[in-house]
């Protein structure tokens, strides 16, 4: 059973002043790194994934227009937190294709608790599209979430993270050296 409703309208980065994100929410929301590996040394270790819901669906219709695959194909959709000082501070949403499930896509399959961002990012094919952002209702409220379209091995995945009050509450006194 899904936990995310994925919005309908996602802002490129020529649109993102449009939202007006504060700088240090707009600092995570910029990220082209790790962000695992930013919230690992954000949180001094304290760090774990919680799989929410991992299942086989049909993405979202701007998801499958977003990933160009075909209306009504089904693609492994995994939601988990990023909790950090045993806080969630991340929720996020990956769409993984099942072209981008074979070859060494395979270990995408059998992540269980382990960061999706962990494995994509120590690997030197991975490509990262535009970052998109929008606003987009939680149970804590309103936030802010980006979006990134990503090249694995030559298949695309879609993945999605909203950012949580209590990131920026644990971090308020951080200095940023984004």
């Amino acid at each position: 059973m899904p936990v995310w409703n994925p919005p309908a309208r996602w802002l490129p980065p020529a649109r993102h002043w449009c939202l007006r994100p504060p700088a240090r929410v707009a600092s995570w929301l910029r990220e082209n790194g790790s962000l695992t590996a930013r919230l690992v040394d954000a949180s001094h270790g304290d760090f774990r994934v919680r799989v929410l819901a991992q299942y086989w669906g049909r993405p979202a219709r701007e998801e499958v227009r977003r990933l160009r695959l075909h209306p009504g194909r089904y693609a492994l959709i995994r939601e988990v937190e990023l909790i950090g000082g045993g806080q969630p501070w991340v929720r996020a949403r990956s769409v993984l294709p099942v072209t981008s499930l074979n070859g060494p896509g395979r270990r995408l399959r059998r992540l269980g608790n382990r960061s999706l961002g962990h494995l994509l990012f120590r690997d030197p094919t991975l490509h990262r599209g535009a970052i998109e952002i929008c606003l987009l209702q939680q149970p804590e409220g309103t936030v802010f979430a980006r979006r990134s379209h990503l090249v694995y091995h030559g298949q695309p995945l879609l993945v999605a993270e909203c950012f949580l009050p209590a990131l920026f509450e644990a971090t308020a006194g951080q200095v940023d050296c984004n």
